[in-house]
Order: structure tokens, then sequence, then C-alpha cells
């Protein structure tokens, strides 16, 4: 089998993943999975895709993730893993697509407006 790469993305994070057949290995940016994410929470995020079809043993994942925080990287490295497995194997994508792997999470940060603190939030009024 050769090298599917996907891309996924969530807020600022972006995952550019490669899969290839191997033992299960998930290496980020030449680290593996639990040293790059020691949250045991945010390792599940990333292999949920995996363990939905039964295939975490199957396949090495080689990532290249930028921007973005903790989580953001976690769910954007999740929907990569997702659209690269369907890639491999289309008849998976009812599957991940129910489990919800196969929908890019649009919300980004509302920009800062000028003479606001915030996105939001006001200056408290004052009459006089």
């Amino acid at each position: 089998m050769e090298v599917i790469n996907a891309l996924g993305r969530r807020k600022a994070a972006v995952a550019r993943v490669f899969v290839s057949e191997g033992s299960g290995k998930i290496t980020i940016n030449k680290r593996d999975l639990d040293k790059y994410f020691p949250s045991s929470i945010l390792q599940f995020i990333v292999k949920q895709p995996l363990n939905t079809l039964g295939v975490a043993e199957k396949y090495d994942i080689k990532v290249n993730l930028d921007g973005g925080g903790f989580k953001g990287q976690a769910e954007a490295l999740r929907l990569a893993i997702a659209r690269a497995l369907v890639k491999i194997n289309p008849e998976d994508k009812p599957a991940l697509k129910a489990a919800g792997f196969m929908t890019r999470d649009a919300r980004e940060v509302e920009r800062k407006k000028p003479g606001q603190p915030k996105a939001r939030k006001h200056f408290q009024f004052s009459k006089r």
C-alpha cells in the first residue's frame, strides 16, 4: 500500500497526515503520540476514528501539526485521520460520519472590534 495523505483543520490548527500500513505507531512532529499529547483524553480523541473501525494496530501514521492549542490540534488530527481512512476504504465513511468524525467544525474565534474590550463585550455605559 502506498502512503495516503489527508488534511484536517480545527480553529487555527492544521494537521497533515500520512498513513501507511504498519503496526499502529502514531508520530506527531517526529515525537510519539504519548509524548506530544500527555493527556489521555487528547490521545483518546486522536484514536477515535481508528477505534471506531477497529484498525488501530493496522496503520502507521506520520503527522505534521501546526498552529492552535492542544484541543484544536487533537480535533484537527482526528478529522485528518478520518479523511485518510475514507480514502483507503470508502465503505467506512457511513460509520465515521455517524460518529461525527467527518464534519469540519467551522467555529473560529471572532475578531476584536475597535472601541470594545473584546469581540462582543462593551465598555460600561455611563449616562452622567
